[in-house]
């Protein structure tokens, strides 16, 4: 166990408090005293393995909190940055002996930044960019044909091959970096309102369809909804909805957020459903926060507490109520396969299991363990756009440990997590391919082959 580091170490740099947390829901203050600064999330945290210092790691960002409530530390450019650092994985909440919730103090910590603190105008603009597009599919939409042009005409490649965006716009180079591929797919989005379940109806279900999931990786929705009418469930998908409020959500942008959830929670207010599925790690850890998200909302409250009560991974539901398909070998032979677990899924809604059961449920496939399986792969939403050093290193760092498997094929439960994972790939010269756990199961069901091997 490491000794902390004096408070006055950590704050040399800002003596002079100048702006602290306003009134509006600073971190709790008992929350902050809970920490007894053991280090136990040192080794967990991955800003603090890559960067190397304790202001870095949960522990370190613990003591600027307090200082800025205690009126010895300010929000300014030096603590922002480390604020800034955290990929918000929840790594450390897992590992913490204390039970400190540390998700609860970056989540009040960020929205604190986005109100008081006046970033540079480049970081503005960035951010700016990514909030007022990420978040509404039919504006992804309208880049769907500009993005297809690039992709198919030759200029990625000779972007890429004069790496100008990288030297004068690394955050630029960087979401250039995972675009997803533009395919005829991702300029469908023709879902039926109801679709009925195959055979005897067991539940009455929704689904939500994401936003760069909708656009980019369509066939996973579409595995989604037949893996779920084949088990017997009533599939039903509002044309109102939009995205989860994840993006926002998770940096600091409280009113974008709040309006994004509203959305969401009147597009399956009058459908009857027994469960809401989701299918994609980020989207469900923040589904499952609304009531906290609207939890100054008298209103919306009540309905955001209802929703969350319906709200299910697609792992977790169908472990939940048991497949009643057989299921086909999805390969002619032995192979074996790893899985990938998102932070969102691991640590934000401790699912870490269900995924690998019902991969184990697939004849022929040998599931095997990476080193530090638990560790972010540096996707974290948008951080790998902001913070692009820090994601590029643990980013080769999970694709080396997924490759040392000896796995044939890498199964991500998250497409910010996939998207990270073939970029580095690639840039490692691997062939291997990335599943959605969803897909694999639609094709056994269907009793069809793996066609990426």
């Amino acid at each position: 166990m490491s000794a902390p580091p004096s408070f006055t170490a950590l704050t040399q740099a800002v003596n002079n408090p100048e702006i602290g947390f306003d009134a509006q829901n600073p971190p709790p203050q008992a929350v902050l005293d809970s920490c007894v600064h053991c280090g136990f999330c040192l080794n967990t945290c991955p800003s603090y393995r890559v960067i190397g210092k304790e202001t870095d790691s949960p522990r370190g960002r613990i003591y600027l909190m307090n200082g800025i409530n205690q009126g010895q530390a300010s929000l300014d450019a030096t603590t922002i940055q480390h604020f800034d650092s955290c990929l918000g994985c929840l790594a450390c909440v897992s590992a913490c002996p204390s039970g400190v919730q540390y998700d609860q103090l970056i989540s009040a910590t960020r929205p604190q930044v986005e109100r008081n603190y006046d970033r540079p105008f480049g970081d503005r603009l960035l951010r700016g960019m990514i909030f007022n597009l990420f978040p509404y599919p039919w504006r992804l939409r309208l880049l769907l044909p500009l993005l297809w042009v690039y992709q198919n005409c030759g200029l990625q490649k000779l972007v890429q091959a004069t790496g100008l965006l990288t030297r004068f716009f690394p955050r630029l180079a960087a979401m250039e970096s995972i675009l997803p591929r533009v395919t005829t797919a991702s300029f469908r989005d023709n879902y039926p309102t109801e679709i009925p379940a195959q055979g005897e109806k067991r539940y009455r279900v929704g689904v939500i369809l994401g936003c760069v999931q909708r656009l980019f990786f369509s066939p996973v929705n579409e595995a989604t909804v037949r893996v779920l009418t084949a088990n017997g469930c009533e599939v039903v998908i509002p044309q109102s909805q939009g995205c989860c409020a994840a993006l926002p959500a998770h940096q600091g942008q409280t009113v974008q957020a709040q309006a994004i959830a509203r959305q969401m929670i009147d597009s399956f207010a009058d459908t009857e459903v027994d469960y809401i599925i989701i299918n994609a790690a980020g989207c469900g850890h923040t589904l499952k926060e609304y009531h906290h998200i609207l939890a100054d909302d008298p209103e919306y409250l009540p309905k955001a507490q209802a929703f969350v009560s319906k709200v299910r991974d697609i792992n977790e539901f169908l472990m939940e109520i048991g497949l009643n398909k057989t299921l086909h070998s999805v390969t002619e032979e032995l192979t074996p396969v790893v899985y990938q677990d998102a932070c969102h899924l691991i640590h934000g809604q401790k699912i870490s299991l269900q995924p690998r059961q019902l991969i184990a449920q697939i004849p022929h496939l040998q599931l095997r363990e990476p080193l530090d399986a638990a560790l972010c792969c540096g996707s974290a939403g948008v951080y790998n756009m902001l913070q692009p050093a820090i994601a590029e290193e643990l980013g080769q760092q999970k694709v080396s440990n997924l490759c040392q498997t000896g796995a044939k094929l890498i199964i991500s439960a998250n497409p910010g997590c996939s998207l990270q994972i073939e970029k580095h790939l690639q840039k490692q010269g691997q062939s291997l391919g990335v599943i959605h756990p969803i897909q694999l199961l639609d094709l056994s069901l269907r009793g069809e082959k793996l066609t990426n091997l």
